[in-house]
């Protein structure tokens, strides 16, 4: 074994390195403490924008600043490259909308005879968008009929029996009210044993949304003399000229609805009983 007594070659090393070490890349995830090496700026990575290649960091002082991403970041001493987070794919649904076990890949079920009726358009869309999932693996069809006036002549026009059902989802379904009036008489008529209907207190399924979802406290209270929904868009200072503004209004609340969890209890218990009242023999 040789000694070498003047030692290796300079050369043949990475002399060129940085006393710091090489850069290596990073992906800029939420939570990263890291600093940026032209301004000594220290904080912790809180938003990432892809569009514009920007980073924003949030120091311990709960200041922000934003820098473009790529080179001339610390993380720990060592330079890094902040690179934009990998995508991540939509993460596989357990649960439906209405809480109950997803079942992934089952087809929709053939419909039933038996059906859910509900008074209007907006109503049909609520249903939809909490209990979709569940009515097409139970294969229950909604349909609205415009109000609740016409029930008993849309009832002998669908010939309800066992095997034919119907549940009606009632709004302002209160004591003394022609809506609970309407419900008694069809309750009474030979078809009553196959009908259940079952309502809500709100004047408006709008106000089965939690008032909260939109930034209020509450919803507002409306004279008697304005029809309803129009005077809620007056008071929240939503456009309320035409129908069309209407149902931008009725868009926007429907948007905040992603679950059960933004609906009233009120609502909840109803409509699971109408599902279990047509599916279950």
């Amino acid at each position: 074994m040789s000694f070498d007594r003047y030692g290796s070659d300079v050369l043949n090393t990475d002399w060129r390195a940085p006393r710091r070490g090489r850069s290596v890349e990073i992906e800029a995830d939420k939570g990263l403490v890291v600093e940026e090496v032209t301004t000594d700026w220290c904080g912790e990575i809180v938003a990432v924008d892809r569009d514009l290649m920007t980073v924003t960091l949030e120091d311990r002082r709960r200041k922000r600043r934003t820098f473009p991403l790529g080179p001339g970041f610390l993380l720990e001493g060592v330079p890094v490259i902040l690179k934009p987070p990998t995508r991540k794919g939509p993460a596989r649904k357990t649960h439906t909308a209405s809480g109950s076990i997803a079942v992934p890949g089952t087809k929709a079920r053939v419909a039933r005879a038996s059906r859910i009726f509900v008074e209007g358009r907006h109503d049909a869309e609520l249903v939809e968008k909490v209990w979709g999932d569940d009515l097409r693996v139970e294969g229950v069809v909604v349909e609205y009929i415009e109000g609740v006036d016409d029930l008993a002549e849309q009832l002998r026009d669908f010939r309800p029996g066992p095997e034919r059902k119907v549940g009606m989802l009632v709004d302002h379904l209160v004591a003394g009210s022609k809506e609970s009036r309407i419900a008694q008489s069809v309750a009474k008529s030979p078809v009553g044993r196959h009908v259940l209907i079952v309502g809500h207190p709100f004047v408006d399924i709008w106000q089965a949304v939690k008032p909260d979802r939109l930034g209020m406290d509450k919803w507002p209270a409306i004279p008697r003399n304005v029809e309803w929904k129009r005077g809620v868009c007056q008071s929240l200072g939503w456009p309320h000229r035409d129908q069309a503004d209407i149902a931008r209004a009725w868009k926007h609340i429907l948007s905040k609805v992603q679950s059960y969890a933004d609906l009233e209890p009120a609502l909840l218990g109803r409509v699971e009983e109408l599902i279990d009242f047509v599916t279950v023999d």
